[in-house]
């Protein structure tokens, strides 16, 4: 019996997929749940698996083809059995002597013996986007030594190989004759970009052509954040079973009593509509190998800043697997961006539309302030709001920076909420 192998259900807000890669050839067993298939979206990589057990009999949607919600890419025959079989006896065969038949099977296991020795080791398991950066490079699995659970090839098992081969490159060039062609150290390579930078590109893109988008800054004193953290870190630790506390619960739970002070900074436009968020979703922008992702605290109001720090790390592990779920970066009503993770002093970040405004963290940085007439050193961080204009005036925009900074600076008020 023949079944089906279709796309997943794709919410609206992801129109299409591209099949990725396909992990069975046609005429290959396949079990129940085995991984068939990665369609890669604006958003996430989703694996399909088969059905059933059985023979894959046909692949409809071959890698790089657009691939709608539940549309059918292939279909596996339920039962069967493939070219790895055993193939059933020829006619007559039933007449051999069973010394013939006792010479054969030892012939044929000691065959397939060595067809095992020959082939070596069984393949690590390959993650997807793994897989995908050792089929640009043209890169054998074989040689990358994985790093992840049960030996599986990461992302950074790749990016290491390639690393150390480009440093081993100048040597091999030093050491060959010049033949006169191409000037070194001039190399090209063309790759298509990923659904996923590319739809980032056309959201930037949008956000800046179709908004009145400005930014305002202001500095906050991390001291008083600092010396909490410094001090209750270990006991908040033990506490919550293993969560560290940092510092992006804080600027969390301060942007939250901001946005109850300021609904418009909380709000979107939709058309010709105003649409105000009675509820705080924060997006929490997160790195991941195939680039900047989104996830959601749904209703953030309600979380204590252990369950923020604990979501916040579950989402950067499964940014880094590619685990995030399309629904995890679905919605949103307001988005805090960390540069200073990477060392960002000062930048000016682009709006997530529909939300009209996005807070940018940067690095910690000490500098001297002056504070009543005399000038102490403090680690201060630049905090950047940048806001659709349509929606938000500049004095509203200004004032709930300074919220923000208020509340940071003294943070006796989170728990007051004045």
């Amino acid at each position: 019996m023949s079944i089906q192998i279709k796309a997943p259900a794709l919410p609206e807000s992801v129109p299409d997929g591209t099949i990725a890669t396909w992990h069975k050839k046609v005429g290959d067993n396949v079990s129940r749940d085995e991984l068939l298939v990665d369609i890669e979206t604006d958003k996430v990589v989703i694996e399909v698996v088969s059905p059933s057990d059985g023979v894959l009999k046909e692949i409809i949607k071959d890698t790089g083809e657009t691939i709608v919600s539940n549309e059918a890419i292939g279909s596996v025959e339920s039962g069967a059995a493939g070219a790895s079989a055993k193939q059933a006896p020829e006619a007559g065969a039933e007449d051999k002597s069973d010394a013939e038949t006792d010479s054969e099977t030892k012939a044929a296991k000691t065959e397939a013996g060595q067809e095992q020795a020959d082939a070596g080791p069984a393949e690590s398991p390959v993650s997807p986007a793994a897989k995908k950066l050792i089929a640009e490079n043209t890169l054998d699995s074989d040689s990358i030594k994985g790093t992840g659970k049960g030996g599986r090839i990461t992302k950074e098992d790749v990016l290491n190989k390639l690393e150390s081969a480009s440093a081993g490159a100048p040597e091999q060039e030093e050491s060959a004759p010049d033949s006169g062609s191409l000037p070194r150290g001039r190399v090209e390579e063309r790759v298509p970009m990923s659904r996923l930078r590319a739809k980032v590109a056309e959201r930037l893109l949008q956000a800046t052509q179709t908004t009145a988008m400005l930014t305002t800054f202001n500095e906050v004193n991390m001291k008083p954040v600092m010396d909490i953290r410094n001090r209750y870190k270990d006991e908040f630790e033990k506490v919550h079973d293993g969560v560290r506390l940092g510092f992006m619960s804080f600027f969390v739970r301060a942007c939250i009593e901001a946005l109850k002070r300021y609904p418009s900074v909380n709000a979107s436009i939709d058309g010709n509509d105003i649409v105000y968020h009675g509820y705080q979703d924060i997006g929490v922008a997160v790195s991941s190998p195939r680039g900047l992702v989104v996830p959601v605290l749904r209703n953030a109001d309600n979380m204590s800043l252990a369950q923020i720090e604990q979501d916040i790390r579950q989402f950067g592990q499964k940014a880094k697997d590619g685990k995030l779920a399309i629904e995890e970066m679905t919605g949103g009503t307001f988005t805090v961006s960390n540069g200073g993770v990477f060392g960002s002093l000062l930048s000016t970040p682009i709006l997530n539309p529909p939300q009209t405004a996005i807070l940018g963290m940067h690095k910690i940085q000490d500098r001297p302030m002056a504070i009543d007439g005399e000038v102490i050193v403090l680690p201060m961080m630049y905090v950047a709001l940048s806001y659709d204009h349509r929606m938000i005036d500049g004095k509203e925009a200004v004032q709930f920076l300074v919220t923000i900074k208020d509340l940071l600076e003294d943070p006796t008020r989170l728990l007051l909420e004045i």
